[in-house]
């Protein structure tokens, strides 16, 4: 454990003085190919012009070669192999395309994904923003928004971890472990095998993303309320305003563009939910979701390339509109600002 934080950090500071280095080199390397000669004016203006265009495209140029060998070609291989068989050696075409129409397994993903798009980022966004403007109130709030924020810190599977100890079940005699059912004992029911209940096994998963991600939403939407002009807000109040009303017809409409960028930032993260998943369920029970299938077809049973390139463009293609969107809202937010 010692010697891998020790890896860890020096990783990190050879890394960062590396970075440093070829920063500075390149930029001596741009002094030396474009001179600024003493009593020349003419020549010097340019030659700053040239280190000017020339520099940005030197810093950014290790970015966008990672880019080009991390993004670009998997897209395009992905891409490609969608039209080849299992072994990825044999072209078939259109055949997988037809499969993922056919497939039962498939369109039930398509439906747990379309389940967690309506449930998760309103849930997380909802349950922000309350909380956001709650904790605000109280001489203790940001002690309560250390404590909702603090499962932001525990990995997908170290989350799915901990839930599946309130799930727990026992069966015969045992005593009940898991906490939902300890409770349910308390007030006289049955326990149950919560994560295998047809449909509503998919929204007791949802509920871990929605326990993790809720304290990301409350501190975006909490620095976008002490955003607000106070001068509205008593001008509100003067008018008459019960508290109701300034949040729902002062403060949200204020922060709108805020809340849009909350939840579609969730939405792309529920487009590619997979850790919690494969945890809890591992797809059993009718919880399966695209990228859990992409993974199956890809890494199990002898693997099937080109079903699972389809899947993964099927949920790049379901990414990439509202990735764009995000980004454009988030630029914007900011030049308003």
């Amino acid at each position: 454990m010692a010697s891998q934080i020790v890896s860890a950090f020096g990783a990190v500071i050879v890394g960062v003085f590396a970075c440093a280095l070829y920063y500075w080199l390149s930029d001596k390397l741009l002094q030396v190919i474009f001179p600024v000669p003493e009593g020349n004016v003419r020549a010097a203006s340019v030659n700053l012009n040239r280190r000017a265009v020339v520099r940005p495209w030197l810093f950014m140029g290790p970015a966008l070669i990672l880019l080009v060998v991390y993004l670009v070609y998997p897209v395009l291989a992905t891409f490609v192999l969608s039209f080849y068989d299992r072994s990825g050696v044999n072209f078939v075409g259109l055949a997988n395309y037809r499969w993922a129409v056919s497939d039962a397994q498939f369109r039930q993903s398509i439906f747990n994904n379309i389940l967690w798009l309506a449930v998760v980022p309103a849930a997380c966004t909802f349950f922000g923003l309350v909380i956001a403007v709650l904790t605000d109130r109280i001489w203790w709030g940001n002690i309560a928004k250390s404590l909702v924020f603090m499962p932001m810190a525990i990995s997908f599977v170290g989350a799915s971890v901990i839930w599946k100890f309130v799930y727990e079940y026992r069966g015969g005699n045992e005593t009940q472990i898991g906490l939902l059912n300890a409770i349910v004992q308390f007030f006289g029911g049955d326990p149950q095998v919560w994560i295998s209940l047809p449909f509503w096994n998919n929204f007791f998963l949802m509920v871990i993303l929605i326990w993790i991600q809720t304290g990301f939403a409350m501190v975006i939407l909490s620095a976008a309320l002490r955003g607000i002009p106070e001068e509205t807000i008593e001008a509100a109040v003067i008018d008459g305003a019960n508290g109701w009303q300034i949040f729902w017809k002062i403060m949200v409409p204020q922060i709108w563009g805020t809340i849009a960028v909350v939840w579609t930032t969730i939405t792309i993260l529920v487009l590619k939910v997979f850790d919690i998943v494969l945890t809890m369920t591992n797809g059993q029970w009718n919880t399966m979701v695209l990228a859990n299938l992409m993974f199956d077809w890809m890494f199990r049973g002898g693997g099937d390339s080109g079903r699972s390139a389809v899947i993964a463009l099927v949920i790049m293609a379901a990414v990439t509109p509202i990735m764009i969107w995000n980004i454009r809202q988030a630029n914007r937010e900011t030049g308003d600002h």
